[in-house]
């Protein structure tokens, strides 16, 4: 019989930022009670919890884990590092290195903001979390709260396609997103899904 892991992968909730936010921690807005209590009905009681280390998700996986499993913190789960880009937002980034930042959400993959991280850097740290949490985990559940540059780079994996097409996929703050591990392949259900 083969043993199948599902992920349950929750974006934090909202920060109202109008920058990047890479590996600063923001307080996020957590006060709609209403689609948090949903979140929290929605998701597998006795699943294993993991929250990046960042305040933005360890605060919202806090909340949506009252009661459950102790929560795991996780620094592979944090956000891209944004590096001198974090702060600014995507038309300052795309005014003051054009060629850079076009190169960044056209052709992702080896570009990456100055003193920053690429997609395929974050997709290495990250895809080796997950394959590690998959071997200790074999056949649970797992709710990972994150950020939608690791939602994405998951997602990517998950699907086979290319950067430049998950890059453009939805992930709103407070959604869920559903995959599925079983006999060494991956299976995505719902995207961007609010309970």
């Amino acid at each position: 019989m083969v043993e199948t892991t599902r992920w349950f992968w929750v974006r934090h909730g909202p920060t109202h930022e109008d920058g990047f936010v890479g590996q600063r921690d923001v307080v996020p807005d957590l006060s709609n009670h209403a689609a948090i209590g949903r979140m929290s009905a929605f998701l597998p009681f006795g699943a294993v919890m993991l929250t990046s280390t960042l305040r933005q998700a360890s605060a919202t996986a806090l909340r949506l884990g009252a009661g459950r499993a102790p929560l795991t913190m996780a620094p592979e789960l944090r956000e891209f590092d944004f590096g001198d880009w974090d702060g600014i937002t995507a038309a300052e980034a795309a005014e003051t290195d054009p060629e850079l930042s076009a190169a960044f959400w056209e052709t992702p993959g080896m570009a990456a903001a100055p003193n920053g991280e690429s997609w395929n850097r974050v997709a290495l740290r990250v895809n080796m979390f997950i394959d590690r949490v998959n071997m200790a985990h074999k056949g649970k559940d797992i709710v990972a709260v994150s950020h939608i540059g690791v939602i994405l780079v998951a997602l990517q994996r998950a699907l086979g396609n290319r950067p430049d097409e998950a890059i453009k996929m939805h992930v709103n703050p407070l959604s869920v997103t559903e995959m599925t591990f079983a006999g060494g392949g991956w299976r995505v259900g719902r995207i961007n899904h609010h309970p």
